[in-house]
């Protein structure tokens, strides 16, 4: 339960305050003057203080200071009844969260309770959830403590140790190369290079150059001899992402190298010995490209000695909000932003997201918000334009409901307000209590008593 201090040296404004904030939900307790809150604070500090700028024994802005010095979580609000907006402007650069005038208006002291709380549940959740990135698995990179991830972590740690082909089977954006790359840094291969190769979008005379490597005088422009990237990775890994989109001639040649561990450079004569390990990833299904003729079967059996499979982010939602505070930590950090979190609309439209894009999009989608927000937290309002208008379409659904509906959920939330006290709850909807009696039995509501408790 949020914690509030009130410093006042006027009784009436005391109680009043502690009334109201009472009834918010809030644990309040009143001082009289600054000497004895600060005895207090130091035995068990407050969450938040409203604190009144002329007190009888020191300055409210001694107070603050005091505050800001020794217990930065504590949100204060300063109180004036002099109108010193001075003063208040004041207070709020040397840190105070906000000011109100006296006197202060029963919804005044609520709205800005509220909204000290909501920065610092903020806050509370932004240090949780750097403390579980910190211990969010034992390999670097990654983030994530869903039971999917975990599997994952462990999987990558036993096939490190043992030198044979992986397949990764994974859709774009869920992290491959981080795979591939955590699976060499693991292994006893890890002070050896690692060398990354994207199978497509080229030629197969493209590939096998860049593969094989080639011999001085080998074709028109080759002035030179090549090292390919094989050959290059000599004792380390050799990552083929997209290794589905490699022509069929050139699976040919991949296999006779995963079969006989040699290489032979384009225009060369002399196979060179090869001792690497292959990692090769798709984001497609290669037992339907083998059904298809398109990939061969002997290949795919060579690379897929074992298969890892890379959920989906919407498979470890529970991975979210580590992930959001992880990317916003580094919009920060690039944008020299101060953002402390996300409030709960724009997480729980994330949360409701199906993420085709996987990881990769979750990162876009929040650098994206942070480059643009003006505020303290991420808001559906700064995110991407589809997600805007999945936000809106879900506000406007939900609005939406049929009449009876939506005097059943009215009714059903003032009865709960007033513990299901008729009398309490016709007052409030301004009806008799003979027509709420009837709402009530045309919707199935039957826990409500009259003003006796009967």
């Amino acid at each position: 339960m949020i914690t509030i201090a009130v410093i006042d040296d006027e009784e009436t404004t005391r109680k009043m305050a502690s009334l109201i904030l009472s009834k918010s939900g809030y644990r309040v307790e009143t001082f009289a003057a600054g000497s004895p809150f600060l005895q207090k604070m130091e035995q068990d500090p407050f969450d938040i203080v409203f604190l009144d700028l002329q007190l009888p024994d020191m300055g409210g802005l001694e107070i603050l200071d005091h505050i800001q010095t020794l217990h930065h979580q504590t949100e204060t609000i300063l109180v004036t009844g002099y109108g010193s907006i001075e003063n208040a402007v004041e207070a709020t650069k040397r840190g105070a969260f906000h000011y109100l005038t006296k006197p202060c208006r029963s919804h005044d002291l609520c709205l800005m309770a509220e909204r000290a709380s909501e920065k610092i549940k903020l806050q509370q959740e932004n240090k949780r959830l750097k403390s579980q990135v910190g211990q969010s698995s034992l390999l670097p990179g990654f983030i994530g403590n869903s039971k999917a991830m975990q599997s994952i972590f462990a999987m990558i740690g036993k096939v490190a140790q043992v030198n044979c082909n992986v397949l990764l089977e994974a859709e774009t954006g869920t992290g491959k190369q981080l795979t591939a790359r955590a699976i060499h840094e693991l292994g006893p291969r890890k002070k050896a290079p690692f060398v990354y190769f994207n199978c497509g979008g080229f030629s197969e005379d493209l590939i096998c150059n860049e593969l094989f490597g080639h011999e001085k005088d080998a074709f028109t422009g080759a002035s030179a001899c090549k090292i390919g990237l094989l050959e290059s990775a000599a004792g380390g890994t050799v990552f083929l992402d997209e290794i589905g989109e490699m022509p069929l001639s050139m699976q040919v040649k991949l296999l006779h190298v995963l079969q006989e561990r040699q290489v032979l450079r384009v225009g060369g004569i002399k196979p060179i010995d090869l001792n690497i390990r292959i990692i090769a990833a798709t984001n497609k299904d290669l037992r339907q490209l083998v059904e298809k003729k398109t990939f061969r079967e002997d290949l795919y059996y060579r690379l897929n000695v074992v298969a890892i499979r890379l959920p989906r982010l919407c498979e470890r939602w529970e991975d979210i909000p580590l992930l959001i505070n992880h990317f916003i930590a580094k919009a920060n950090k690039a944008f020299s932003k101060d953002i402390q979190g996300i409030s709960s609309r724009a997480l729980g439209l994330l949360m409701h997201y199906n993420f085709p894009g996987n990881v990769r999009e979750l990162e876009n989608i929040i650098q994206h918000a942070a480059a643009l927000t003006e505020g303290e937290k991420l808001l559906p309002e700064d995110f991407p334009a589809h997600l805007r208008k999945l936000h809106l379409q879900a506000h406007y659904q939900e609005e939406l409901l049929p009449l009876d509906d939506m005097e059943k959920r009215y009714i059903t939330k003032v009865l709960q307000q007033t513990d299901n006290n008729i009398k309490a709850a016709g007052k409030i909807l301004k009806i008799p209590r003979t027509t709420l009696w009837r709402r009530l039995k045309k919707y199935g509501l039957s826990q409500a008593t009259d003003c006796n408790g009967s």
